[in-house]
């Protein structure tokens, strides 16, 4: 019974300090979140300074980074558009896709970390590498014809064997 006490005692502590731990994990939450957003606008400063690419605020452009930046990885464009109430059509994935590519070969903002897959330079994602895609083997050569490729080369004593 004493034993019974001492271990419902030691549960209670643990469960008490738990719900700290939770407390304090909410405010360190809120305070990388604050420091995120001070960090957003000293970062719009220095754009403005040194005249890098700013983005119209509210264009789908903008939404994407911001989505991105929230979830803090990669996100392909599917999923963007989902996100931003768009509908997944042909048009609004070839409209999104070339507008964050124009970003992504000039080197600012985007990457594409896969294909139809974004991130961003500021969170340090990685873009896909090029893989460079060869053609087969004898690609652009003239085929062989089909008596080349089967006929087999005879010699002379081998008719002699052929009874008609």
């Amino acid at each position: 019974m004493r034993e019974q006490k001492a271990i419902e005692e030691q549960l209670r502590r643990k469960e008490a300090e738990i719900v700290s731990l939770e407390e304090k994990l909410k405010a360190a939450k809120v305070y990388a979140k604050a420091l995120r957003d001070v960090l957003r606008l000293v970062g719009k400063d220095d754009a403005e300074e040194v005249g890098e690419t700013k983005l119209r605020k509210g264009s789908l452009v903008d939404q994407a980074r911001e989505l991105i930046q929230e979830r803090g990885e990669p996100v392909h464009i599917d999923d963007i558009l989902r996100a931003m109430g768009k509908d997944v059509t042909r048009d609004a994935k070839a409209s999104l896709n070339s507008s964050l590519a124009a970003y992504v070969r000039n080197g600012e903002i985007f990457v594409r970390t896969a294909p139809a897959t974004y991130g961003l330079i500021e969170l340090a994602h990685t873009e896909q590498e090029d893989v460079e895609e060869h053609p087969p083997a004898g690609f652009g050569q003239a085929a062989q014809t089909w008596d080349e490729q089967t006929t087999p080369e005879f010699s002379d004593d081998l008719d002699d064997d052929i009874p008609f």
